[in-house]
């Protein structure tokens, strides 16, 4: 029997991944996807667990879409992701209206349980999340292909990070091969792909589990050789293993983005030394001096920490100084949250919410004044963008990015109506204005800058 399969995706992009994973195996056993889930047979929630808000985000979903047994035509619910695999059995007794939970190393095997399903049998398949690591065989799916797409290239991780529960829900870091991911990327090219971003959650690990030495750059070699490859995005890279071999590869290949996403999470040392990080607080500032140096006009993003337990007032305006001081053209910032399991939940002199939330506001209004004069120096200047397609929000304005925006993570340039504008054309833009998160320009024939 066939269905029709809507997808719900929460989470980081190695969640989006996951599930177009999902997608193309059920594809590829007849099953159709639909968007819209009051037509859906079946309704399949990717979750994340990553920290407290990101949970009731999960929890909150399958109750919303659960309705859609009564409602809709839904005949089953399945959860799969992060939080199935850090809490199936609490999940199972707490939401009988799920007919399915899946880990994280589990999701090849949805084909077949959901042809054994039937009505009021529920069932909890969470394994060893090590046993499982995806290939390049796996189907597009018509219809779902974008110009730009998420490659994963390793699957779980190997830092002990004392605040985090990667390692337990997605288990040891392991590598694909070379040959798969280049495999894959060219497939995707040939299906209109222009900007592959490359994720794990950690990408500069890459390939020392499977060849004994970092492969990040011998993978980037590989893949601008590909015709259709424009762009190639970094994503998660940690700052302890951005070797001078990788940002040389980035310096001389012009496809691959002036863009570096280097999770750093703080900077004092007594915070650092308490969440397990790699590198204290010198040797960050002195590589970021260094990539800033030999990548110029690259966008670095990080994100923070704010309220870890134990963060003085000394150890937060420390924070503060060091985002004035190296200008973060993009940041992040989440408040801790003690997750049960982790070695950080334990500690002395955990933080009041009501300081953390002082301290979220001021560190957002640090970075939103940075932000908002970045952002206005590009006034003027002639800039490649990759066209997204037209603005769901501005009625006749086109959406496009900079090379220093991620989808769905970072900025938009706002693009006035112009001939043969095209979704995944990379254009030359004059910006004409800036404001807040977002640009506005206009088609340029001129040079870029």
């Amino acid at each position: 029997m066939s269905y029709l399969v809507k997808i719900v995706t929460l989470g980081c992009p190695k969640n989006t991944v996951d599930s177009e994973q999902i997608l193309g195996q059920l594809f590829r056993h007849g099953h159709q996807p639909v968007d819209d889930p009051s037509k859906a047979d079946v309704i399949v929630i990717n979750t994340c667990g990553f920290i407290e808000s990101a949970k009731r985000e999960s929890i909150e979903t399958i109750l919303e879409l659960a309705q859609q047994k009564i409602e809709g035509k839904c005949q089953y619910l399945i959860v799969t992701g992060c939080l199935v695999q850090k809490y199936a059995d609490e999940l199972k007794a707490e939401l009988p209206e799920v007919d399915l939970f899946l880990g994280t190393g589990d999701i090849h095997l949805l084909p077949q349980l959901l042809a054994s399903l039937k009505p009021g049998v529920r069932i909890a398949q969470v394994g060893d999340p090590d046993n499982y690591l995806f290939d390049d065989e796996i189907p597009l799916v018509p219809g779902h292909i974008k110009h730009y797409a998420y490659v994963k290239i390793a699957e779980g991780c190997n830092n002990c990070c004392t605040y985090c529960v990667i390692p337990s829900m997605r288990g040891k870091y392991r590598s694909r091969s070379l040959e798969s991911i280049v495999h894959e990327v060219s497939k995707l090219t040939e299906n209109g792909v222009k900007e592959a971003i490359l994720v794990a959650q950690d990408i500069t690990l890459y390939g020392y589990d499977k060849y004994g030495k970092y492969m990040l750059p011998a993978l980037l070699q590989e893949l601008v050789k590909l015709k259709n490859l424009q762009w190639i995005r970094l994503l998660y890279c940690y700052p302890n293993r951005l070797t001078d071999e990788l940002l040389l590869t980035i310096k001389e290949e012009h496809k691959i983005c002036r863009y570096l996403d280097i999770p750093l999470q703080h900077i004092s040392d007594p915070v650092l030394k308490a969440m397990g990080r790699p590198m204290g607080k010198q040797d960050t500032i002195d590589l970021l001096k260094k990539i800033r140096k030999l990548l110029p006009g690259v966008t670095l993003r990080s994100t923070f920490i704010i309220g870890f337990p134990g963060e003085s007032e000394e150890d937060f305006a420390q924070l503060l100084a060091f985002l004035e001081d190296m200008q973060f053209e993009r940041a992040g910032f989440f408040t801790y949250s003690p997750e049960p399991g982790t070695k950080a939940a334990g500690l002395p002199l955990q933080i009041p919410e009501e300081v953390k939330e002082r301290r979220l506001q001021q560190a957002l209004a640090v970075q939103e004044k940075i932000l908002a004069a970045k952002q206005a120096q590009q006034v003027g200047m002639i800039i490649p963008v990759i066209v997204d397609g037209p603005s769901p929000e501005y009625e006749g304005l086109w959406e496009g990015r900079t090379q220093g925006d991620a989808p769905e993570i970072d900025g938009v340039v706002y693009i006035k109506p112009a001939p043969n504008l095209r979704q995944g054309d990379i254009i030359n833009i004059k910006i004409t204005h800036s404001q807040d998160f977002a640009l506005m320009g206009e088609v340029n024939d001129e040079p870029g800058q």
